[in-house]
């Protein structure tokens, strides 16, 4: 199309075709309304000159009519359709570009505290970096999954020191019942410590010389943190390889990997003259963004005390992964509630000289899981919502609908379906919606067998499996591109066309909401297609063609 418009106006070099699928032919290109008035023509008019030459001079174009004010509706040859279902059958990479080879992409997600169980406020981070990491690294980037633990800090001096005191209090999974995880018992041990923290002046005083020597790297002190950060490691694979989520212990880089970063960070920082010294304190004050009084944002490089927070750790993080690792593209995974904190990080990275114009870096903010009553998901008592138990609902929903419509199903295939249905359940609807929206967990509707949920995309990749191994060939069918296409045969094949521009978009908009649409209409297409198109049973070479829809 784009030629076409050079063709028959050589002045217009850089026009776009703006072409879009359609439901009036293949496609529609509206090319021709801003065109027509840069040039002083009507749409209509301008349309028929391209609409006739597009006609003329491209072999794959059926026909082309001029629509309403100058829209052109675009039908393709059978032939051409079949050559391209061909090409991408014939591709490893069904015709997707190495786009981002040669990047090196940082994904900042999922980060949950150790000694605290995962909750409700994990999942999000966990699923929407999860699906990120693949399409770069599909798309040929160097992608480095970060899982940043919260592994650091005055809390786990409180807790160690309560441990130590109340050796009675068990918190290893050997001496637990099998009901109750470490770090759920570490998770409890916590909450005891804090109130005794808050109520004991004493004990306080004693948690404080524990943070101290935790610092100092005391052997005693630094082998129960160790002890401590192992445990809940092990409950986060746990949750990880239920979800099917590929972070491994590899990837995780805790707050504390950046303890002996933090000093020269803040060097550098008072050096290039972005920070400055504040009453004991080194804060940098935002050029950019002013609080609620109407003076600069402020980020604590460095506390009054003389120790370093959370805006101190992710300074150094983004120095790191910058200087050491190279990112090109460092992205964060988290709530959007963060959105100001990271606005004022990435401000002081480029400020400082870490974040050069060659660097893209992004937050990936999300928005909040609601519940029923449409406020952030608790339980019934107002506590945050376990990861876990949010996963056992989903799943004993699903097991719930599948025993009713098998009741004869044995127990142990009814597990296994009500597993995988139920954690695909969770994790599509999340995928499936907006990440910068937020949205109601409801396992009722996620797990329903009909609309846009998971449990029809897995029955749909179903019936595709079931299809394949009814043909029993492991070899690439040959496509006969004289054949011509069935309605449902064209809808599918041209849906399966636009996988390229999807994975592009996702990649470009870090939203993933936009494959999980893509895959929810290829899956109503290929249901169409398989309700009206016969495969197995159809004679040559109509089988063959429709094999290669099918795979």
């Amino acid at each position: 199309m784009s030629e076409a418009i050079v063709r028959v106006r050589p002045e217009v070099t850089d026009a776009d075709p703006v072409v879009r699928r359609s439901d009036r032919a293949d496609f529609q290109s509206n090319a021709a309304l801003p065109l027509a008035k840069r040039l002083g023509m009507a749409p209509a008019q301008l349309g028929s000159v391209i609409a006739a030459d597009v006609e003329r001079a491209d072999n794959a174009i059926a026909d082309v009519q001029v629509s309403g004010p100058g829209f052109l509706n675009i039908t393709l040859t059978d032939s051409a359709i079949w050559e391209s279902v061909a090409a991408r059958l014939a591709d490893d990479r069904l015709g997707v570009p190495t786009t981002e080879e040669g990047r090196r992409v940082v994904i900042d997600y999922s980060a949950p505290n150790v000694a605290k169980e995962m909750h409700v406020g994990h999942l999000r981070t966990t699923i929407i970096g999860n699906s990120l990491a693949p399409v770069f690294g599909f798309l040929g980037a160097d992608v480095v999954r970060a899982n940043h633990l919260g592994d650091w800090g005055t809390q786990f001096g409180m807790l160690i020191q309560y441990i130590d005191e109340h050796p009675e209090s068990p918190w290893h999974k050997d001496e637990l019942d099998p009901n109750t995880s470490s770090v759920s018992a570490l998770d409890s041990l916590y909450k005891a410590a804090r109130a005794q923290f808050d109520a004991d002046e004493e004990f306080a005083d004693r948690a404080r010389t524990r943070v101290v020597a935790l610092q100092a790297g005391d052997p005693a002190t630094v082998a129960r943190w160790r002890e401590i950060v192992a445990e809940s490691e092990k409950a986060f694979g746990a949750i990880y390889n239920r979800l099917g989520v590929l972070l491994t212990p590899d990837d995780y880089v805790g707050e504390s990997f950046y303890n002996d970063q933090l000093a020269d960070t803040v060097t550098e920082l008072v050096d290039k003259g972005v920070a400055i010294h504040s009453d004991g304190a080194v804060i940098v004050l935002s050029e950019q963004v002013n609080g609620p009084d109407g003076k600069p944002a402020v980020l604590m490089a460095r506390k009054r005390d003389g120790g370093y927070g959370y805006d101190s750790t992710d300074l150094a993080t983004i120095r790191y992964r910058i200087s050491t690792l190279h990112a090109d593209r460092p992205l964060y995974v988290t709530d959007s509630r963060q959105a100001l904190h990271f606005q004022l990080i990435f401000e002081v990275a480029r400020r400082v000289g870490w974040l050069t114009e060659a660097i893209q870096v992004d937050h990936v903010a999300y928005g909040t899981i609601l519940g029923p009553d449409g406020r952030p998901f608790k339980t019934r008592a107002g506590g945050t919502v376990r990861l876990m138990d949010l996963l056992d609902e989903a799943v004993a929903r699903v097991r719930a609908v599948v025993a009713e419509k098998n009741p004869d199903l044995p127990s142990a295939e009814l597990d296994t379906i009500a597993e995988q249905a139920g954690i695909g359940a969770v994790k599509y609807a999340d995928l499936s919606t907006s990440r910068v929206k937020d949205y109601t967990f409801d396992p009722v509707r996620m797990t329903s067998l009909n609309g846009n949920t998971g449990v029809y995309l897995q029955y749909a990749h179903a019936r595709v499996r079931s299809i394949l191994r009814k043909v029993g060939s492991t070899t690439l069918p040959q496509i006969d591109t004289g054949v011509a296409l069935e309605p449902a045969e064209r809808e599918l094949s041209l849906m399966l066309d636009g996988y390229t521009d999807v994975i592009a978009e996702v990649a470009g908009s870090l939203g993933p909401h936009r494959l999980a649409g893509y895959l929810y209409e290829l899956a109503r297409s290929y249901t169409a297609f398989y309700d009206a198109c016969p495969v197995v049973a159809a004679e040559e070479p109509t089988r063959s063609n429709r094999i290669a829809c099918a795979s």
